[in-house]
């Protein structure tokens, strides 16, 4: 298992690059730490706990946990870890056995939720968990347990789905048309939306489909705040006995 999928070209979303003053010498700009990806090794040791968790827990594999992850960044307000990270172990929450050590398995998902994080913070692009099926699988087949992850999220954390439906529309329609339409119950007009919408030509369509409207979601959810400003500074008096000009 790996994710081969990874376009090289700029997301729409990709801010441009502003020229900003270099700091003086004396006093260096800090680095900006990025958090460290998780290797492919990584990722198959990730995708081995995950596959050792005990019955009858029913964990997420790697590409249902990634969708899982990205659903539960785009809530308009933080979800806590101790709340999402149960259904990481299972995907009723159900907590695990007495003496079940996950801290190896919980500290490398929160790794990639950081990278995901900044990723929609940054309005970068990122590279889906997926999975390489063989080539009679269809586009759909391969990100189906991506999109069934994020919509695990949502159904365990609903404040997404309550932000402004026209908003919501185009981008959950690009992520949902992956799934049964039977799964989406009392959805009428996202069903209409999935029905105005091309099937990816490809499996690379389909991933970059995923990432953009994941990104148009981190609009409507987690808009960038503008940079405050400083206010003017306010002038005193003038000096007494004369005038001064302003």
């Amino acid at each position: 298992m790996k994710p081969p999928y990874k376009p090289t070209g700029k997301s729409a979303h990709s801010p441009a690059r502003s020229g900003a003053s270099r700091p003086s010498a004396a006093k260096p700009a800090p680095a900006k730490v990025r958090t460290e990806p998780l290797s492919e090794g990584e990722m198959e040791q990730l995708q081995a706990l995950l596959d050792a968790v005990p019955a009858p827990l029913e964990a997420l594999d790697v590409s249902m946990l990634d969708g899982f992850l990205i659903g539960v960044l785009l809530q308009p307000k933080a979800v806590p870890n101790f709340q999402w990270m149960p259904y990481v172990l299972d995907s009723e929450g159900r907590s695990p056995p007495a003496g079940f050590d996950s801290k190896t398995l919980l500290a490398l998902v929160r790794r990639r939720y950081a990278e995901l994080n900044e990723a929609l913070v940054g309005r970068q692009w990122f590279d889906p968990w997926v999975f390489e099926l063989d080539e009679d699988a269809s586009p759909s087949d391969v990100v189906f347990p991506w999109v069934a992850g994020f919509a695990l999220a949502t159904e365990h954390f609903p404040d997404l789905m309550r932000q402004d439906a026209a908003d919501l529309l185009e981008p959950l329609a690009s992520l949902y048309m992956h799934l049964d339409p039977d799964d989406l119950e009392d959805a009428d007009e996202l069903l209409e939306e999935i029905e105005t919408l091309e099937p990816p030509a490809d499996v690379a369509e389909a991933v970059e489909s995923l990432v953009r409207s994941s990104l148009l979601l981190a609009d409507i959810t987690r808009p960038n705040k503008p940079t405050p400003t400083a206010p003017p500074k306010r002038r005193g008096p003038p000096p007494r006995g004369g005038h001064q000009r302003w």
